[in-house]
């Protein structure tokens, strides 16, 4: 299904009233750090040193430093996903499959440079890149919306590839390192997507 059927994120069990004030204590000490001295200054120690417990508390509730950033950028990623998923057209549904997926690349892309510190450090190790609930989101989203346009392609093959084009390691590259402007990688994505639907 294209809207309204995937998961958030960073969706959990319930949790109790004491495990939640927890949580959130912990997250908001890690968004001081961050907001103060950028995504570099968030580890264990100091994120537990922040909120005033035990680095043994921080583990506990995120496993590892990726698990903590990962929670970090939940909220945000869970309002990138009511856009897509629930939003007005073209992101949202109410247009075309083809009109949506070039409104997504560009969403995405400038949803990450609005988050681009956190997304950089939160990078996951090469075995769980694709594993990471937002990016499966992203990718079933993408694959229904390749597979509405084009429905006899590989869909799910296609999606990665298209996404591979937007990754924020590979943008973090093209813009801070080639000096090419967002609007540039933006077109990109218009292009590829264009092609891809008229081929």
């Amino acid at each position: 299904m294209i809207d309204g059927t995937l998961p958030w994120a960073g969706a959990e069990t319930q949790l109790r009233a004491d495990a939640v004030r927890n949580r959130a204590r912990l997250l908001e000490a890690a968004a001081r750090l961050a907001a103060d001295h950028g995504a570099a200054a968030i580890t264990m120690e100091s994120v537990a040193a922040a909120a005033g417990v035990g680095k043994g508390t921080v583990s506990r509730r995120f496993g590892d430093r990726n698990g903590l950033l990962q929670a970090l950028l939940d909220h945000a990623e869970q309002q990138f996903q009511e856009a897509f998923i629930s939003g007005p057209p073209p992101l949202g549904p109410g247009a075309t499959a083809g009109a949506r997926l070039r409104a997504f690349g560009v969403a995405l892309l400038r949803h990450e440079q609005a988050h681009h510190d956190i997304y950089l450090a939160a990078e996951p190790p090469p075995g769980r890149r694709f594993t990471v609930p937002a990016r499966l989101v992203r990718h079933t989203h993408v694959a229904a919306l390749v597979r509405a346009a084009l429905p006899d392609a590989d869909a799910a093959l296609l999606a990665h590839t298209l996404l591979s084009s937007v990754d924020i390691v590979l943008v973090d590259h093209l813009v801070r390192r080639q000096g090419m402007s967002l609007a540039r990688v933006e077109a990109g994505w218009h292009e590829l997507v264009d092609r891809l639907l008229v081929g």
